[in-house]
C-alpha cells in the first residue's frame, strides 16, 4: 500500500492535545495570556464562509484579589511604564498596576500628583508587605 495521500498528524500537536495544554498566542507576561481565542464563521458574498478569529473579552479583576506589597506616591513627571519598571522589573507590566488599582485607562493612575498607586503581587499570589 502506498503512502501517497496519507497525512500523518503533527506529533507535537498530538501530544499537546493529549495532555490538554492550552495553546496561547501571548507571552506569559501579557495581560492576554490565557485568554481564549474564539472564532466565528460568516457567510461571504461568493456563497462560502469566512472564519474570523478574535480574543475573548478580558474583564478587570477585582482589586481585592491582589496582595499589597507597597504604595507609590505619584510625583510630577511620573510615567506608569517607568513605575512598573522600577517596582516590577519590566516596564511592559504597567497593565498589572492598572489591574491592581482598578484603572481602565493607564494615564488615570499618574494624572494627579500625590495619588497613591498600589504595588501588588500578581493576581492570586500571596506574599508579604515590604
Amino acid at each position: 500500500m502506498s503512502g501517497a495521500g496519507l497525512v500523518l498528524p503533527d506529533p507535537v500537536q498530538a501530544m499537546l492535545e493529549q495532555v490538554s495544554l492550552k495553546n496561547t498566542l501571548f507571552a506569559p507576561t501579557s495581560r492576554y495570556y490565557g485568554i481564549d481565542v474564539m472564532t466565528i464563521a460568516a457567510p461571504t458574498s461568493e456563497g462560502g464562509s469566512r472564519t474570523t478569529a478574535y480574543i475573548a473579552r478580558r474583564f478587570l479583576p477585582q482589586p481585592g484579589n491582589f496582595q499589597l506589597i507597597q504604595e507609590h506616591t505619584v510625583v510630577q513627571g511620573d510615567r506608569l511604564d517607568n513605575i512598573a519598571g522600577r517596582y516590577l522589573g519590566d516596564a511592559t507590566l504597567f497593565w498589572r498596576l492598572c489591574d491592581a488599582n482598578n484603572a481602565m485607562k493607564p494615564e488615570e493612575l499618574t494624572e494627579a500628583v500625590g495619588a497613591k498607586i498600589e504595588i501588588t503581587m500578581p493576581q492570586g499570589i500571596a506574599g508579604s508587605r515590604l
